[in-house]
Formats: C-alpha cells, structure tokens, sequence
C-alpha cells in the first residue's frame, strides 16, 4: 500500500470555519460581533481611542495567547505570561495568536540586530561548520591533517623515494609524560610491536642492547629527534601506494595522540598532526559556543563580551574628527601644560607614516593605533599611556581626577576591538571575513557578501542549508525597509518601528501555519518608497497559511488589505463600534465613515495657502555634523516656523535632530551632561529659551496618573469640593479628596480601585475593590457633592462631559477645552494613563504645553507624530501646531506622513539612501520644491498629494 506524503502546505481556506468574535465588551467596545475570515489579510481602522487595540489585542491576541497556554501542562504555564480571559460572550474558530506590537524595547546590552534576528545564531552554526582558522601571528592557514592528507603528500614525492612513516618519541609526545623513563617508554613500545627507532637516516633497533643503551642515555634534545619507525616505504604512483601510506599514517595518529612524520631517506622531514595546531600552538576546535559572546567560551575576557569598557572615551578625547592633528584634533593635549606631548607626536609622525595635515576621521586604523599606544623609540608616549601617568597621580591629586573625570566614558575594548569576541574565536574565517567583520556589515553588504560566498563545493554542501536560512532572513530584512542596519547595532538603539520590523521578519523567517498574526501599526518609521515592499511582506505572511490582522492608518496599506474592519464613529465612548466591515472598494463606494471620506477624496488635510517665511539671519545652525552616517553636513533650522526633516529610514534624521540639536542645545544649557553626536559647532541657541521633546512614552507608570493629575486641574477640583458645605462642616482639606495619600480614600485598595488576585498557574485576577466598587473613594468621601457630583462622578466625566460642568470654572474648563482641541475629549478625567496609546499620551504632553501661558521661545521637536494618528487626527495635531507657532515657537518635525510634510514651511530631505548611502543633504526647501527634486525620493512621494487639487487653508 502506497504511504499518502504528508506536506506542511496550509488547509484549503474552505475547510476552516471563521474566526467569530460575538458580544465583545472589552474596554470601549459596544457589545459588538466581528467575524474575521482565515488566511486573510484583514486591516483595522478608526479615529485614535475607537478600540482598534482592544479589539486587535485585548480580545483577539489576548483570548487566542490565553487558549494556547491553557493547553500546556500547568509545570509549563508557569514559565510563559499569562493573560486575562476579555470580556466577550463567544468565540469559535480561535487559533494561536501571535503580536508583534509596539512593546518597549529591550535594554539588554548584549542584544543586538543579530541575536534578536537569529542570524547571529545561524552564523555561529556557519562558522563552526566551516570556518577555518588562521594563524594570528603568520595569517597561515592552521590544519587538521587526516591520514588521506598524508598520502596525498607522500604521492608528491618522486618514484622511487625511500622514506620513512612514524611519529615522535616519546610516543604520547605529551608534556606531562616526558617524566616517564626512558627506559620504561621504551618497554611499552615494543610491548606495542614497535621495534625500531629513527634517528636521522639511522634506524636503531631496540632488541640490540647497545642501540638501547644508546638510546637511554641521549639528553632531551636528542630525543626529541627521535621517529618512532611504523612502517617503511618507496615511492610508487599507483592507485595503491596513497592508501598503504594512509593506513601507516592512522597508526601514527593513534599511537602518538595525533602526530605523524614523514623522513625522506637524506631528504626533508614533513611533519603533520591531526590537531589544530600550528608551529607549536594549539587552537580552539571551533563550535557554536566559541563565537557565543554571551558565552564564557568565546567572550572576549577584557570586555566580558560586552564590546565596551569603561576607560578613555575616544569622543570625548577627539569630538572633532574633521580636524587634523596639527589643527589640534587631541583637545586634551591643546592646553599649554601638556601640549608638549602634541609636539613629540608631531616630531615621531613622519617617521611612523602618519599625516598630520589629514583629517582624524581619514586616518588608517593602523596610524589610530599607534597615535593611541606610542611610539617609544621615538620619544612619543602614545594617548593611552599619557592618561596611564595621570590615573597614577589622580589617587591623590583632586586637579587630576577632575582632568580625567572630562574624557572618562565607555570606550571600544582595545583587547577585541569592539567585536566582543576573545582571539580564537576572531581568527576563524569564512571566505576570509571573519565572524566579527560579518557582524558589522548592514545588511546590504551582508546580503552581497553570502550571495557570493567563495567557498569549496564541499564546504558549500556541508552549510547548504545554514546558508540558506541566513540568506532568507537577511532577504526579509531587506523586505522591511532595514537594509541600514548593522547586525552589531545594539537594539536599545533602534526606534519602536525597526524593532517591530525586525520581529515581523524574524517571524517570517520561523513560519507558522494557521496562526494569526496581530500587527500594530508596522509601516511606523517606513518612508512611502518602502510601503511596497512591507505590503509584499504582508501578503506573503498570509499565504503562507495564516490570518494576518493589522492595525493601521497608512493609505497604502488599507488599500492593499483583503478585507477592512473600520470601527467608530468616533474614540472612547462615541466608538466602539463596527461602522464598516467588508472589502475597501466597497467601503470607498459606502462613504459610511470617517476613514472611508477621507480615501474617497471627499475629505483631505487642507495645504496651507500662504506659508511662514524661512528667515536664516534668525536660525540654528549646525556646522560639521558627522555622528554616525552623517558626511559633515551643515544644517540650518530657521526659527518661528515648522521644519520638517524627510528622508528614507536609516538616512540620518534621528541622529541629526535627537544626537546633535537637541543634546548639543541641551547640553549648551546645561541641563544634559551626555555626550552629543559629532559636529564642529551649533550657533544660535541664544535664539530659544527651552528645548521639549514630545515623545510618545508613557506619561506616567502608576494606575493613580490620570489627564487631570498630568494637567494640574485636580488640585483646582479637590479645593472646589473642599469648598462644598459637606467638607467644611467635617473640616475636609483639599488633600482629603486625593487617592494618593490616606485621608478620604478607600483603604482597602489604597485608592487603586481594584485589588489583584493570584491564580498560581492560571491569569491573576485584577478584580473591582468589593469596599469601594471600583470608586476609589470611602463611601462617606463620596457624600461631599458639588453640583450634584460626587469626586468619582466628576472623574467618570468624559473632557467634553466635564467642559459643560465646569463651564463657570474658567481655569478647569479652558484647560480641558485644550485636551478637546487636540482631539482627546473622548477620555475619562480619571483614566488612568497607563492605559492611553502612545498617540493619546503625546496629545496630552502637547495639551499641556498649550495650555501654558508661559511657553515661548521654545523649540519643539516631535518624532513621527503621526503614529497611532487616524486622518482626522492628524488635522487636530496640525491645529496644535498652528498654535504652538502662534505662542513664538519654533517646531522640528521629523515625519514620513506626507499630510504632515505639507505642512511645513521648511523641509530638510536626507539621503539618497540609508546607512552608508545616506547621510548627505538631499534637498532643502518648501515641500513644492521638494516636490520639484527628481532625486529625492521624498519629493517624488510628495508630487501626487500636491498635484491632486487638495484644498488650501488659510
């Protein structure tokens, strides 16, 4: 009977049911069912708070997470996290979920690009299965010799060769046995069988006495030259002879603990070991543990695998690179106490090879050596011994700990030169790169540099198939738009949007079937060129055999989704339901939402009519700018207007306006002591008093921060309720109405409103205080009313509810009208701010600023703004930003949205590329100019929302 082959392609879409969500409650969701179907490439949408997260991941992630790990013995659900069941009434056809969501990033310092993509742990495979060692000392190849190896050489020599086959004596030819007698040695070998001995072209055989004798009585040097005879041999080049060799040469290895010699009668000697072993030094086997940084075995000892060490800060000695030596590159040498040092260096230069009148940053390695070790024989100490002699004077001296305390930092490990690796994991190669060269390659060059791997066909056929996964998931890398990316670069380093792309290859590159896929906005951080490729991605994700869900705003993306999921009609309590669920043609042809408006046309963010003028005689302007893959760019920020700063991802943006404007004017403030990215000189910081950066990061860890408390309008609503005649007929202060201390909250919870229960190996339970209901408050506290409220009604009021209540409270209701005008009038006064997005937690720190009399002359700078923004969300952050400008401010943007670049009335474009391909200016102007740069990839993004006939604003 014929065996049915069984493959891993995924069941016909037909044969699974749908996967059926009915009477979903969670958070904002109004009692709603949604039926996604299978192997589907499904987009979730709406206007920011319409419950896109408590559907995509509070219900569906969280019911199909919760399932799966119920499944598994209770010994194995102790070790993975545990989720609460959500609130819904049904579910059928759940499979295993997987979220790849915008979680905060891991600060392990030994995580990097590599490991969390496990390229790196398909590298440290490649290498052991097929990395050859090379001598560190002679750059010659260390081999392994087999028998075969033996033979083939003995088949070299010419017909007829006499030559002899043995191994050294003492047989073991291992230190630790060279104590044994000689005599004794001698007895085990012929105890072995072995008779005869080689000595120069003389064989010496031990059953005559005096050869014995002669023998016992040689010095160590001598018998070291001594062969232990295995067999003799003359040269015969037939199929034959290499074989008979061969077989005399497995001898050797076995007797002599893998050495055996070849001695041509009055010839040369050839010696081989099947150890790795070269001149006299022996070398680590490679195996995945050697190239393991994180590893005893292969960390670098120096650095512990870390790269780093604490010591001399190379930017701290050299914040110039663009300087020359004889320009006074070495600031620490600059004073006139020590730059008698410059001048030796300056003397010893020439001599070694060393361009002073080149810039630091164009120097060899080679020359950065020696500039840093010294030249002794010339009178120049070197950068490290000059601060070895201060160390020693510092334990005593306070001057000299204050001079060293000025270039102290993390500095690269001079043992491992950053690789983290220790020396015999660095001299192992493949197709001569090491593993260490491979990790700083971005992923282009690593990409190029596999694709064409020169290596044996057998080699190639040992690693056909390590080969191929590194390949496939540097291929997916790419896909996402990392291409930048070096495998070394520390994810702690990364924005929120590479991480998740990183996650989402790597998932593709350990397909699953039948799972589903919950995505969390992952075009953040993509510039519009990439969008094509991440859709491509997508779609493949789902082909494989997998429902793909995501929450998204990206035009491109919902355009691209078999089926769209838009919820509404507007956030929090007006949301939560379903206003459409089909196909985006037909929700375009519906026109029955918000989202469906805006990609029908009928509804646009309006270009301004007239924009603000770019005055540079008014500007911050940075000369020199070359941290990372900047080419020592000089940039100009005009002030009073908004800049935006484009480019695709890995151009340069972040570390142009995060590493170097703001830490450079920070720092000139003297409010940051970091160290700032490199650059010659920022001017006109004298221009603004402050610098805010308005990220997305959670503004507050504790359950008990809310808007109110973030706005500083519940200390003017706690005194109104002290002022109630219940308050002062029992002389309640101000402080009493507060969940924060002990006074007039429920102690049960601590002003929680919620206690958590432990369920050993099942979800603990976050269940409603039974005290206080979920209040917060003692039930006498909640006897104090004003106008009718109690505290815990007033903080149950949506912004737009409480606007309305305390319309006579002038300072409590213009700053809520704020929170409402930055789109946030949805909220609950008491939410706790744990539970906002990212978007509502930028919102609310750009509230707050709003409603500051007191912000002027500010420069402001916001990073990607726009994420976790619907279209209707973005016009109320661009009215934010009208107003900001309107209060003297000066606003740095950088952005992809090209709703957000439309905007602005000066553009910096970076590029052309990423990495090492960008970095450079690609253009500057407004956005129609920008438009009007066929080299810029961001002005041919921008032509189609500019040539379109969108309406203009004033």
């Amino acid at each position: 009977m014929t065996k049915k082959r069984l493959t891993d392609s995924a069941p016909s879409e037909s044969s699974l049911p749908d996967i059926l969500l009915k009477g979903i409650t969670t958070h904002n969701l109004q009692n709603i069912t949604v039926r996604i179907p299978r192997n589907r490439f499904v987009v979730l949408t709406g206007v920011s708070g319409s419950g896109k997260s408590s559907l995509a991941f509070d219900t569906l992630y969280a019911e199909g997470h919760r399932r799966y790990v119920e499944s598994l013995s209770a010994y194995v659900r102790q070790f993975l996290e545990r989720m609460p069941r959500p609130e819904i009434e049904l579910v059928e056809g759940i499979a295993p979920a997987i979220a790849i969501e915008q979680k905060p990033i891991p600060k392990n310092p030994r995580s990097t690009v590599g490991t969390v993509s496990e390229i790196y742990d398909y590298l440290r495979l490649l290498y052991a299965r097929i990395g050859k060692i090379y001598s560190a000392d002679t750059n010659e190849l260390v081999l392994r010799h087999t028998p075969d190896d033996v033979g083939m050489q003995a088949g070299f020599f010419e017909e007829g060769t006499k030559f002899y086959a043995g191994f050294p004596f003492p047989s073991h030819h291992d230190s630790s046995l060279h104590a044994c007698p000689v005599r004794e040695e001698m007895a085990n070998l012929k105890k072995k069988g072995f008779f005869r001995l080689v000595w120069g072209d003389t064989l010496l055989d031990l059953n005559d006495a005096a050869a014995w004798e002669k023998v016992a009585a040689m010095r160590e040097g001598e018998l070291a030259t001594l062969l232990v005879l295995v067999d003799r041999f003359v040269t015969r080049h037939d199929e034959k002879f290499g074989s008979r060799v061969a077989q005399a040469a497995e001898s050797c290895f076995a007797e002599s603990g893998g050495y055996a010699v070849l001695k041509v009668v009055g010839g040369k000697t050839y010696r081989f070991s099947d150890r790795l072993e070269l001149n006299g030094v022996e070398y680590q086997e490679p195996s995945p543990q050697l190239f393991a940084f994180n590893s005893p075995i292969g960390a670098c000892s120096s650095c512990q695998g870390f790269g780093r060490i604490a010591g001399i800060d190379e930017d701290a000695v050299i914040p110039d690179k663009s300087l020359t030596l004889e320009d006074g590159a070495i600031v620490c040498w600059n004073s006139e106490k020590y730059r008698w040092n410059l001048e030796e260096l300056l003397k010893a230069a020439p001599r070694a090879g060393i361009a002073v009148d080149v810039p630091y940053a164009k120097l060899s390695q080679a020359n950065r050596d020696t500039l840093w070790k010294g030249i002794p024989e010339s009178g120049y100490k070197g950068i490290w011994p000059f601060f070895a002699e201060i160390e020693k004077d510092a334990g005593y001296k306070m001057h000299f700990r204050v001079f060293l305390s000025r270039y102290r930092g993390y500095a690269t490990c001079p043992d491992c030169q950053g690789s983290r690796l220790n020396a015999d994991a660095r001299m192992v190669r493949v197709s001569g790169r090491s593993i260490s060269d491979v990790a700083r390659m971005n992923i282009d060059d690593a990409h190029a540099f596999f694709r064409n791997l020169d290596i044996s066909p057998f080699d190639r056929k040992v690693a056909d198939a390590v080969l191929q996964e590194i390949q496939k998931r540097l291929g997916y890398l790419l896909d996402v738009g990392l291409n930048y990316l070096t495998l070394d670069r520390l994810t702690h380093s990364l924005s929120g949007g590479e991480f998740q792309r990183i996650n989402l290859s790597t998932s593709l590159g350990s397909p699953l079937v039948g799972a589903i896929y919950i995505l969390d906005e992952p075009s953040i951080g993509l510039h519009q060129s990439d969008s094509a490729r991440l859709i491509t991605l997508l779609c493949k994700l789902r082909d494989l055999g997998n429902t793909v869900v995501v929450v998204e705003h990206d035009r491109e993306i919902i355009e691209a989704a078999d089926e769209v999921v838009d919820l509404g009609p507007r956030a929090g309590r007006f949301g939560g339901e379903v206003v459409f669920h089909g196909s985006v043609q037909a929700m375009k042809e519906s026109g029955s939402s918000l989202t469906a408006e805006y990609l029908q046309g009928k509804r646009c963010i309006p270009i301004p009519v007239k924009r603000r003028t770019a005055d540079f005689l008014s500007c911050i302007a940075i000369e020199g700018a070359m941290q990372n893959n900047l080419k020592n760019i000089d940039v100009r920020f005009p002030i009073g207007v908004l800049t935006c700063v484009t480019g695709v991802s890995g151009s340069g943006k972040s570390t142009l306006v995060n590493d170097i404007l703001k830490k450079g004017l920070l720092r000139e403030k003297d409010i940051l002591k970091e160290k700032v990215g490199t650059h010659r000189s920022i001017t006109g910081g004298w221009l603004i008093d402050r610098v805010e950066h308005v990220d997305q990061s959670p503004i507050g860890r504790s359950s008990r921060s809310n808007p109110v408390t973030y706005l500083k309008i519940f200390d003017d609503i706690r005194a109104l309720f002290a002022g109630t005649a219940e308050a002062k007929a029992r002389g309640w202060k101000a402080g009493y109405f507060s969940f924060n201390i002990s006074g007039g909250r429920c102690e049960a919870c601590a002003g929680e409103g919620s206690v958590r229960i432990e369920m050993q190996f099942l979800a603990d339970i976050e269940a409603v205080c039974e005290d206080c209901g979920g209040l917060r408050y003692k039930s006498e506290t909640l006897e104090a009313k004003y106008r009718g409220l109690s505290i815990a009604e007033v903080l149950d009021l949506t912004v737009l509810e409480a606007i309305d209540f305390f319309r006579t409270e002038k300072t409590i209701s213009r700053k809520l009208a704020v929170l409402d005008e930055v789109g946030l009038g949805y909220i609950r006064l008491g939410q706790s701010s744990s539970t906002l997005s990212g978007g509502e937690a930028q919102r609310l720190k750009l509230a707050s600023f709003i409603a500051r009399a007191d912000v002027e002359h500010t420069l402001f700078i916001f990073d990607e703004p726009t994420t976790g923004l619907h279209f209707e969300d973005i016009l109320k952050l661009i009215r934010c930003f009208d107003k900001l400008l309107q209060q003297e401010n000066t606003l740095v943007v950088i952005e992809h949205n090209p709703d957000i670049i439309l905007q602005a009335d000066w553009v910096i474009d970076l590029g052309p590329g990423a990495g090492d391909r960008g970095g450079s200016i690609v253009g500057e102007g407004t956005p129609e100019e920008i438009a009007g740069m066929d080299h810029s990839l961001t002005g041919v993004h921008l032509r189609p929302f500019i040539g379109n006939g969108r309406k203009r604003r004033g």
